[in-house]
């Protein structure tokens, strides 16, 4: 049993499956209750799934889509997007969602995190931060889907949603996303320094050894799109996923 989970990250827009590149230009890839079954096949242990423009559109969560979604697939589910109360986690927990991912809500109202906690248990609320650095090498959290700039100190915004009771932290990084060019390690290296609880590394993976990077870097599970739904160098579809072997090499 590998210690590190490696998690399919599914991004959702106007009901379909679609991959960005530094949060930006989303390309539609497919019906994501199709992409699902393949990942079944595959036998991936757990998926993310993040309605894109959920928050931007002020929308609550699509709990029509996600419960078609959940319904096609083996292994647990993690949804993030459009998150804003006790209510929509009851709903997603109801059609089958096993964690719920928030984001700017978290951002806006942080004592969400520790309502959403007590009422149904810190192992299934996760706390994710978008980042992205200026020109001047600094950090900064984003939310709104990366368009909205935020002063909070990354690293005592990561420890507050810990204190609030999130049972783990989705860190994405915006200038990698999409990229495939790796994770950010300095990143993951300074979350992962300031909590206890699982950081999960997201964008940029793109080979093999991109996991292993992140894990030695702190990170206790690692998300991937563009790796798993891309192949080749003119970047055609092929949803895939490594074999537990491969993955045992890397990560044992």
């Amino acid at each position: 049993m590998l210690k590190t989970r490696v998690i399919p990250c599914l991004l959702l827009k106007n009901g379909g499956f679609v991959k960005t590149v530094r949060f930006s230009n989303p390309k539609y890839l497919g019906d994501p209750r199709n992409i699902v079954r393949i990942f079944n096949e595959k036998e991936v242990d757990e998926i993310v799934l993040l309605d894109i423009t959920a928050t931007i559109e002020k929308r609550k969560p699509d709990f029509n889509l996600i419960s078609e979604i959940v319904s096609e697939a083996f292994m647990p589910i993690g949804y993030g997007g459009g998150i804003r109360s006790i209510d929509d986690i009851k709903n997603l927990f109801k059609i089958g969602i096993e964690k719920v991912i928030i984001n700017s809500y978290a951002v806006e109202k942080p004592e969400f995190i520790r309502e959403a906690s007590e009422r149904f248990g810190s192992q299934s609320i996760v706390a994710a931060m978008d980042v992205k650095r200026n020109l001047f090498g600094k950090y900064y959290i984003y939310s709104q889907s990366g368009k909205e700039k935020i002063n909070s100190q990354l690293e005592l915004h990561s420890k507050r949603m810990e204190e609030l009771g999130a049972g783990e932290l989705l860190l994405n990084s915006i200038d990698r996303d999409g990229t495939m060019s790796g994770y950010d390690i300095e990143l993951i290296r300074k979350i992962s320094s300031v909590v206890s609880i699982p950081v999960i590394a997201s964008g940029g993976a793109g080979q093999l050894k991109h996991f292993k990077e992140a894990t030695v870097a702190g990170a206790s599970a690692v998300a991937a799109g563009s790796m798993l739904v891309y192949q080749g160098v003119h970047k055609a579809v092929l949803i895939n996923y490594p074999t537990q072997q491969e993955l045992k090499e890397y990560l044992s």
